[in-house]
């Protein structure tokens, strides 16, 4: 499924030949990274003749960069990422080498979400079908084959999101054999949970086993081992630095994760039989986990500017010398410039609200209401499809929108996968686990209405609105005649995939008749 997803990232990965959307910031302040160690400014346009930089970076005229420092919002992460790409991949003037980082990280994502589906509801078949609803979407897609930034958060967030349920799982098994363990000495204290919650009824150790009433379970008085940490802790809290490196909406995934991650093993300790669950899971596992995760992620992240720090000449780099006095004085200076560069770019981010043709309202991410527009152009020479339509405008264009009934199916799974845990399922984790990619990477965003914002952010909560369908589709499975739960499936794949590939033209800057792609405009809002 990987495989299948890299063919469609990677084929004709460098169309369009032009710089794309925000690839204009992203991908020249890459190159400049990695010739200078900085991001540097650019002019917007150049020469005699003026010409628009960012047609000559394209071409490979790529030694127009300004001396001085750019004064960039994001942290570092994501671009040195793209660097690498550029790096390894022929330089800039090929679109190819700037984008093949962001597509390998949507090929992994694929890989990595079809391990998550696998732990989660143990059905090969589900696990595939995640990945190939993930390998076609079309927001996943653009998002794969553009130089951006939001891919590496994703990519970085559900890998941590993958080590945590491995932590969750070591845990389950270390916790069920300490229970074995400890239940097995006939001196063991156990109490009896009654049918009223939160009442317990205590036993005499040695005389458990005849007073305990049919049906009622028993409860070690005890709260388990030490779970709190695992070598999967630690690799969680290292990614989400480095999505948090990458855009500090990571931020908002670290926080949701770990204490999910707790929520988790105190469940556990529950579902294993040691009494105090809650208690343990706050005070045993909790405070331990935080103790060394957000160390450790802070550190991480902190590290992801040491060229910034290494480079005296990056963008506001002297604050501190030039501002004896101010700031946070009792930092050294190196770290005093950056936490007033770090205030800088909180001011940029809560007062962003310049109008933009294609901002969108973060309540419409999910339905797909305003995609964004990456590129358009017509084309007077008229190859590809647009051969077959003689007489007719010949378009190209980046659209980035998801396979909307993709979209709308997710929302539609996200309500009732949470009936399905309420009334069948009573309270099941995984519905849980399912919905805290869109509490992380799409919740938080409601706080700023007002700000400028992009229908493309919420590819960071693509996986997860994938497993809401795997969800409701492994319910299905296990509560229809199989026959049916299989037409299903079958019926909803083949209609997601003609869906994916009616609109892969509009995704991929094919050549295409203008009534073609008019055609992909289903809502006003999308134009």
């Amino acid at each position: 499924m990987a495989l299948f997803a890299g063919l469609l990232r990677f084929v004709r990965l460098g169309s369009p030949h032009a710089v794309v959307f925000d690839e204009t910031y992203y991908v020249k302040d890459a190159w400049t990274m990695l010739m200078t160690g900085e991001a540097r400014d650019w002019p917007d346009k150049v020469g005699p003749r003026q010409l628009p930089v960012d047609q000559l970076f394209a071409q490979g005229d790529t030694d127009h960069w300004l001396g001085s420092a750019e004064y960039v919002v994001h942290p570092p992460v994501g671009k040195w990422c793209i660097a690498l790409g550029l790096k390894l991949f022929g330089g800039a003037g090929n679109p190819f080498a700037w984008r093949a980082a962001t597509a390998l990280a949507g090929t992994i994502a694929v890989l990595i979400l079809c391990r998550v589906a696998l732990r989660l509801f143990h059905n090969l078949p589900i696990a595939l079908m995640a990945g190939f609803l993930l390998s076609i979407d079309g927001l996943g897609l653009t998002m794969s084959r553009t130089g951006l930034l939001d891919n590496f958060i994703m990519v970085f967030a559900l890998s941590a999101f993958a080590c945590l349920l491995a932590h969750r799982d070591w845990a389950r098994d270390r916790l069920h054999r300490a229970y074995a363990r400890d239940s097995a000495d006939p001196v063991a204290p156990f109490v009896e949970r009654a049918n009223r919650p939160g009442r317990l009824f205590s036993h005499p150790p040695g005389h458990r086993r005849h007073r305990v009433p049919t049906g009622s379970p028993l409860v070690l008085d005890s709260s388990g081992p030490f779970i709190a940490c695992s070598w999967w802790r630690l690799g969680a809290a290292v990614l989400l630095g480095l999505a948090t490196g990458t855009k500090w909406s990571g931020a908002y995934f670290f926080a949701v994760f770990a204490i999910l991650s707790v929520l988790w093993d105190a469940y556990e300790r529950r579902r294993a039989g040691y009494r105090g669950w809650l208690a343990a899971g706050v005070f045993k596992d909790g405070l331990p986990a935080a103790a060394y995760m957000v160390p450790a992620w802070a550190a991480t992240y902190l590290a992801s500017w040491a060229g910034w720090l290494a480079h005296t000449d990056g963008y506001l780099r002297d604050w501190a010398a030039t501002h004896p006095g101010q700031g946070q004085t009792w930092l050294p200076p190196a770290l005093r410039s950056l936490v007033e560069y770090h205030q800088e770019m909180w001011r940029f981010h809560t007062s962003l609200d310049t109008p933009h043709p294609y901002m969108a309202n973060p309540l419409t991410w999910p339905l797909q209401i305003r995609p964004t527009s990456f590129y358009w152009q017509e084309l007077p020479d008229r190859p590809g499809l647009c051969t077959l339509s003689p007489g007719t405008d010949c378009v190209a264009s980046v659209t980035s929108l998801g396979n909307p009934i993709l979209w709308w199916l997710a929302c539609v799974c996200c309500f009732l996968g949470l009936l399905v845990a309420l009334l069948f399922r009573r309270g099941d984790w995984r519905y849980l686990a399912v919905i805290s990619g869109p509490l992380a990477g799409w919740l938080p965003w409601v706080q700023y209405l007002h700000r400028t914002t992009f229908t493309f952010y919420a590819v960071v909560i693509l996986p997860w609105m994938i497993l809401a369908v795997c969800y409701l589709a492994d319910w299905l499975r296990l509560n229809l005649p199989t026959h049916a739960y299989r037409r299903t499936c079958s019926v909803a794949l083949w209609t997601l995939g003609l869906v994916s590939l009616f609109f892969y033209p509009v995704w991929t800057a094919l050549p295409v008749p203008y009534w073609f792609w008019a055609i992909h405009m289903w809502l006003p809002s999308w134009v």
